[in-house]
């Protein structure tokens, strides 16, 4: 079996041309159809934005969502969302703030699929070195009390190759994207990710060019290969 994740944050709906359009990010997300999905900047904040983006997404996958409102005002809300195909077991919030900076938050839940368990975190990380660094090691300290077979993807904003994210979150999760997303018109830095345990699970992956309509980062998109995980379960070698 095989799913197909995606993680993409859309800038609060504006696009390259300056202009917010929720529908244009709405129709990309529905030409790839993913199975999980990471959505990062979404703004509810303008009242004459209509419908909310947080309520739209939601509906796309039928409810199946988690929510990290992590800023409030002017009657809605700035966050991040996951999102799957498929109902979300032992949901959980874990905050991520660092003193002094914008309050960040990692959604994670248990995803049972018709090919078995996998673990999902999403998150989107601050702008600063430090606070990142901190930030990437609860991350990695989320991922080991997480049994199994687990995806962690969203925007990590790790300007820097082999920066803190990377060295935090590749030990334990060896399979990576490693593509770049930002900015989307031309795109040199490796912002949005998606890590991946073990490293057979990710079988391919890639960018949508076509999103620089839409938002200031491209989404990064992989096909998870299911199939793989029962091929090298212990049970599967016992059976052969």
């Amino acid at each position: 079996m095989i799913l197909r994740a995606m993680t993409w944050n859309i800038h609060a709906g504006i696009g390259g041309d300056g202009r917010y359009d929720l529908e244009r990010v709405l129709r990309l997300i529905r030409r790839h159809g993913p199975d999980i999905l990471a959505v990062q900047e979404i703004d509810s904040r303008s009242p004459g934005r209509l419908p909310c983006p947080f309520a739209a997404l939601r509906a796309e996958f039928g409810g199946h969502a988690l929510v990290a409102e992590t800023l409030r005002g002017h009657g809605g809300a700035y966050g991040h969302m996951l999102l799957s195909r498929w109902p979300l077991h032992a949901a959980a919030r874990h905050d991520l703030s660092v003193p002094g900076r914008e309050p960040r938050a990692a959604l994670a839940a248990r995803l049972e699929t018709p090919a078995g368990g996998l673990g999902l975190v999403a998150a989107h990380l601050g702008l600063c070195w430090r606070e990142r660094a901190r930030q990437a090691r609860r991350l990695a300290t989320l991922a080991r009390a997480m049994p199994g077979p687990l995806v962690v993807l969203g925007d990590f904003n790790d300007w820097s190759w082999r920066g803190p994210v990377w060295r935090a979150l590749a030990p334990l999760l060896p399979g990576r994207t490693a593509l770049r997303s930002f900015p989307a018109r031309r795109p040199l830095l490796r912002l949005d990710e998606i890590f991946c345990r073990p490293a057979t699970l990710l079988s391919a992956s890639w960018r949508d060019p076509a999103a620089a309509l839409a938002s200031d980062h491209l989404p990064v998109l992989a096909e998870l290969d299911l199939a793989r995980l029962a091929e090298n379960s212990p049970r599967h070698g016992r059976d052969n």
